[in-house]
């Protein structure tokens, strides 16, 4: 995700993106051979610049959708108040996720809102680990 430094402050920014190591496993097999998949931990670090922090963000949300399911808030945090250079994100009871997994086209939209503006463009990276049980 990337923040430029043009971004304002006290207001709701939103980013989406592919996401490419869910697609890599099993998006798009519906056939894939799992169920129960939820969201195990959710993080957010900043990837750029080096010595960056998240000292100017108020809050995230973070969203899974595909084409074959509708979108799906699956972690979150607010009042945000650290300068470390990641975080872990509060997972929200957004059930199963076998239909978005197993769809194409898997998509992550994050949403954020920052305290106030960035001084240079940072580019965060949004973690997302599944777990699962096998489907026999």
């Amino acid at each position: 995700v990337l923040i430029s430094t043009g971004v304002p402050a006290n207001k709701e920014v939103s980013s989406t993106a592919t996401a490419t190591n869910v697609q890599t496993w099993f998006g798009g097999n519906s056939s894939a051979q799992i169920k129960d998949v939820r969201i195990s931990d959710a993080k957010i670090s900043v990837a750029s610049p080096t010595g960056g922090n998240l000292s100017a963000f108020k809050s995230v949300k973070v969203y899974i959708s595909s084409a074959g399911a509708n979108e799906k808030l699956v972690a979150s945090r607010t009042n945000i108040s650290t300068d470390a250079s990641s975080l872990n994100l509060d997972l929200e009871s957004s059930g199963y996720l076998d239909e978005v997994v197993k769809s194409s086209g898997l998509t992550v939209r994050t949403v954020y809102e920052l305290k106030n503006q960035t001084s240079s463009d940072m580019n965060l990276r949004i973690a997302l680990n599944f777990s699962s049980v096998p489907a026999n």
